[in-house]
């Protein structure tokens, strides 16, 4: 499936309403008349971010010139569940594996986290619904195909899901420059990996609701790695110690 553009007023209530996973929505600042509030309030009914732009943005984006102050991204492959980053580990009998990622913007981060997940044996990827980059064509082409093999989950609220899958019995990491060295923590049996934003890094509630904090040695002279670079080297780190 490919990324799809939706352009006007009447096509892009019918696809919210149909239910098509809408990624983003952009509407003219300030419009409020009839069909523009009927989209507004049927994006607020399904969760959906709503991003308001100038006529110039629109017309920026726009592939047809008849946007009507309307323009929505449906996702260009479809989204799994929760419940099957938890069948895939049961087929596989392996003990859940999840990297879960705090508002990650760039579509190539995502898709290299993807490769990377399917490659060190994560069950699923986790991403927020919100203030994210979701399942573009660019992500689909960066991950090289293992979109096609990892489930990919968009939930609402990052924290919430985190304490919901605590209660099936899962641990939970994120990466940051001030925690525990990741060589001196257990992360064997049924682990999250949370990896931040590409600028500002993990978010304080979703950092104060891990057990653990682990941070990846620095030797070099500037202070942090590419987002899906320390994902891949906390994920196999986790390799690692399952392996053992």
């Amino acid at each position: 499936m490919n990324e799809t553009i939706i352009e006007g007023r009447n096509p892009v209530i019918e696809a919210i309403r149909a239910g098509k996973p809408i990624d983003k929505l952009y509407i003219l600042d300030g419009c409020n008349d009839g069909p523009v509030a009927t989209i507004k309030r049927e994006a607020k009914k399904k969760d959906i971010f709503v991003k308001y732009v100038a006529k110039e943005r629109l017309d920026q984006l726009s592939e047809t010139g008849k946007h009507q102050g309307v323009i929505a991204y449906t996702a260009a492959y479809e989204y799994s569940e929760l419940e099957d980053i938890f069948a895939l580990a049961k087929k596989k009998e392996e003990a859940p594996f999840v990297i879960i990622l705090d508002n990650i913007e760039d579509p190539h981060n995502l898709g290299a986290i993807i490769r990377t997940a399917n490659l060190a044996g994560a069950h699923g990827v986790i991403i927020p619904k919100n203030r994210a980059v979701g399942l573009t064509a660019t992500v689909a082409k960066a991950s090289a195909g293992a979109i096609n093999y990892t489930p990919v989950v968009r939930v609402t609220n990052i924290v919430r899901t985190i304490d919901e899958l605590k209660k099936q019995g899962m641990w939970f990491v994120c990466a940051d420059m001030d925690g525990t060295l990741m060589y001196d923590l257990d992360l064997k049996g049924s682990i999250g990996l949370v990896i931040g934003n590409e600028g500002e890094g993990v978010s304080r509630l979703v950092k104060e609701n891990c057990d653990m904090i682990a941070s990846i040695p620095m030797k070099g002279d500037i202070d942090s790695l590419n987002a899906s670079v320390a994902c891949g080297v906390l994920s196999y780190e986790i390799v690692r110690q399952r392996l053992k």
